[in-house]
């Protein structure tokens, strides 16, 4: 019997990479890098924001223009990189996500995440396969909205792996019905890993740039705003070898992190703890002084609007779809974002 020598494998660096820009983005960004300081990042990994800088794709300045928020980033450690803004800009601020990924370290693991995030716990806990990229599963069937005679899922999705020269049928579930949406390779943007951001982002570029401007017909009837993103991801996933779940389930968008999307949905949705830990962040003057400029965390967090949108539902029993719990906020007047 081989007796165990203690000595247990390095825990892999990796980078966590957000986008942080003047207005809603910059605010978000400190909250998150503050629940990250509080749960632990664990050793070797950085957390970059990264940060668009104003040039001809921009009517304004998108840098992060507010000096306490830098200056509350970078005492979480974070890093601020300046990216330059080549296809995208204020047109398609989506894209912001798409061309960061170039200005990042050559081979360096990363995790891109949405700002509206949160961590819960050490995001090192997470067993990633770097060599096998995933993306949140955190998501609904918004894209393709096939029209009653036109191509349905099957032939829309069809012509962009041909397009690409990506073999379709591997993608599919087969648990799932012909022309369900979940049969086919679908993710939410709001988190997605591999092992270089220079090789993923270059291929998520192309991809994009390629479906905007020269989709195949099945696709030319097909809305790309806000999807573009989420149609060219599933495919640069694919064409690296990753897919579904190739991590465990209920860690990310579970008891690591949470994508809250906007603050009334995370006081409409998510556990009493979560809510609790939220308010524990904000009541540190440093950070309460930053999110205080932001009018929706303002209300909603320090000023106790939250709580009204948190008696509006029974997180046993939420409605379905989404859409529901975002109409019944409004009609309360209680909607910020």
């Amino acid at each position: 019997m081989v007796e165990p020598t203690g000595n247990h494998p390095e825990p892999r660096r990796f980078n966590i990479v957000v986008i942080g820009q003047t207005a809603r983005l910059q605010y978000e960004a400190a909250l998150l890098a503050a629940s990250l300081c509080a749960a632990g990042p664990g050793a070797g990994v950085r957390l970059i924001v990264a940060e668009p800088q104003p040039g001809p794709l921009w009517e304004y300045d998108p840098s992060i223009r507010d000096a306490e928020t830098r200056a509350f980033l970078n005492g979480c450690g974070a890093e601020i990189l300046p990216f330059e803004s080549r296809h995208f800009g204020q047109d398609y601020a989506y894209g912001n996500k798409i061309e960061a990924l170039l200005a990042l370290p050559p081979g360096e693991p990363f995790v891109f995440f949405d700002t509206d995030t949160l961590f819960l716990d050490p995001p090192d806990r997470v067993p990633f396969d770097f060599d096998r990229p995933c993306a949140s599963m955190a998501r609904e069937g918004t894209w393709p909205q096939p029209e009653l005679y036109g191509p349905g899922h099957t032939e829309i999705w069809r012509s962009l792996y041909d397009h690409f020269g990506l073999d379709f049928e591997s993608s599919l579930d087969p648990a799932m019905p012909e022309g369900h949406w979940e049969r086919y390779l679908y993710f939410n943007a709001g988190w997605f890993f591999f092992r270089c951001p220079q090789e993923f982002g270059q291929r998520f570029l192309d991809y994009a740039l390629e479906i905007r401007d020269n989709r195949p017909e099945p696709v030319q009837l097909q809305p790309m705003r806000p999807w573009l993103d989420q149609i060219a991801l599933p495919l640069v996933i694919h064409s690296f070898g990753g897919g579904r779940h190739t991590i465990p389930e209920g860690l990310l968008d579970g008891s690591v992190s949470l994508h809250y999307r906007a603050m009334p949905l995370l006081y409409a949705c998510a556990p009493d703890a979560v809510v609790a830990q939220l308010e524990t962040l904000a009541a540190d003057p440093a950070l309460r002084s930053v999110i205080r400029r932001h009018g929706p965390f303002r209300r909603m967090i320090l000023e106790g609007e939250g709580h009204k949108v948190r008696a509006l539902f029974d997180r046993g029993d939420l409605p379905r779809p989404e859409r529901l719990i975002r109409e019944r906020i409004r009609e309360a007047g209680l909607w910020l974002r």
